[in-house]
């Protein structure tokens, strides 16, 4: 039973490693950038020194901008686009072609809200901000039809976090402030695959035996699933700067730190073939596995080129080289495997404008270009990312002096990715896939800020 083992041994590494194969539209990896619609606008130029109460997650010393009290709600919908042609087989003389279907569309539209508060202080303790919000910074989801081609591999995903960070800013001199913030993270992982029991049969008696047509226990005949749902709370932190040293300019920089889980989850398995029913290794119970979100580091400039027009630009570098692998361990600590991800740093830039029309109504606009941190060799279909570029559109109208709305549009193109994954047993994987995806993302926004 060499195969079932490793099957059993490595089924919550797989489906932990899907929990961050699941971002496939909202940036890079699995990254979300949609704490803010204004800053969807104009593809997130000028984040980290915006008027804006999202900065409290973003730059905390930039709520110094902010001069009254101020309420953010905002609401983006991702709705991805994808579509996989290609196809896989079971090795062997002869190989056997993996059946099923193309999978459909693994993205289904998905509503990210975020909420913020800032609050400036006064007073004494004049010079000093305090924030609050809550977010999704990292998480989405794809489901495929249950019986496509590379069910093996993924089927469902779905994956959410929830932050609530807790900052302050301090105003040190017209034009410099710092800030910081906490933050407590909320993790929740669902996944799902399937298991070709045939094929770990047949193969543990006799690989001969999986291209014998006169065996009872085929490939692709004996189809079972595999579901693992985890979840884990951990804190990290944000800290920045800005410095606006004329009313023209304003640099903002903010480092947001790596966030450290360790998610704890059950294993279910549905469909065990009889002759392995009594094995205790394909019984449903705990296990858990070391996940490592990445940091962040982000540099804002804006520019006034005249009271009524500004251009924005940022530079983002995420630190994806943290999730080099998921070490899995058994709920008594026994280390069952360890799976690398092989993914690289990434470099995220844009440039966006605003242009105040009148004094109720802002027009702006932005584009993006952002890297992604798989290679060819090791992409899967949890994560078919590739090089994108977003390209946004947006407007605020300031109803009153209290109250404005705000909306955006935002298209990202994604650069056609290619899969090629080979047979590896100790992974669990004992066919191939290959083949190619096409796609792309709409996201849509709309926010209010209430200011008193």
């Amino acid at each position: 039973m060499g195969n079932t083992r490793k099957i059993r041994a490595s089924a919550l590494a797989l489906a932990v490693l899907g929990t961050l194969f699941v971002g496939q539209a909202a940036a890079s990896g699995f990254q979300l950038r949609e704490q803010s619609v204004k800053n969807l606008g104009k593809s997130s130029a000028g984040s980290m020194v915006g008027k804006d109460a999202a900065v409290v997650s973003l730059n905390p010393a930039a709520m110094v901008n902010l001069d009254k009290n101020t309420f953010q709600a905002d609401l983006t919908v991702i709705d991805p686009n994808a579509k996989f042609s290609g196809g896989g087989a079971i090795l062997g003389n002869p190989a056997k072609p993996l059946t099923g279907g193309n999978g459909g569309d693994p993205g289904d539209p998905t509503l990210v809200p975020n909420m913020a508060a800032v609050f400036p202080m006064h007073g004494a303790l004049e010079g000093l901000t305090l924030g609050a919000s809550l977010g999704a910074p990292f998480g989405l989801a794809t489901k495929y039809d249950a019986n496509w081609v590379g069910r093996y591999r993924a089927i469902e995903s779905d994956v959410k976090t929830m932050d609530l960070t807790l900052s302050a800013a301090l105003k040190l001199s017209d034009g410099i402030s710092i800030g910081a913030g906490f933050i407590w993270e909320r993790a929740q992982a669902t996944l799902t695959k399937a298991i070709d029991f045939g094929t770990a049969i047949c193969a543990s008696s006799n690989p001969a035996n999986c291209f014998n047509p006169a065996y009872p226990f085929q490939p692709q005949a004996l189809d079972g699933g595999f579901k693992v749902k985890g979840a884990d709370n951990s804190i990290g932190y944000v800290v920045g700067a800005q410095i606006a040293p004329t009313d023209k300019l304003a640099i903002g920089l903010s480092y947001r730190s790596e966030i450290k889980h360790e998610l704890k989850g059950d294993l279910y398995f549905s469909g065990v073939p009889a002759l392995l029913a009594s094995d205790p290794r394909f019984v449903s119970g705990p296990g858990g596995a070391r996940l490592v979100m990445p940091s962040i580091t982000t540099v804002s400039v804006k520019y006034a080129f005249a009271d009524n027009f500004r251009v924005l630009a940022d530079y983002q570098y995420t630190g994806w080289d943290s999730l080099h692998d998921v070490t899995i361990k058994r709920s008594n600590g026994t280390v069952v495997g360890s799976e690398p991800f092989h993914w690289s740093n990434t470099h995220f830039y844009s440039l966006g404008m605003e242009y105040d029309l009148s004094p109720a109504l802002t027009l702006r606009g932005g584009i993006g270009k952002d890297k992604t941190p798989t290679h060819d060799t090791y992409r899967t279909p949890r994560l078919p990312d590739n090089d994108r570029t977003l390209y946004s559109i947006g407007a605020s109208w300031n109803f009153s002096d209290n109250l404005s709305f705000d909306a955006a549009y935002q298209r990202i193109e994604i650069k056609s990715p290619t899969i090629s994954l080979p047979v590896d047993a100790a992974a669990g994987n004992t066919s191939t896939l290959a083949g190619k995806y096409t796609g792309h993302a709409d996201l849509v926004g709309v926010s209010m800020q209430y200011r008193f």
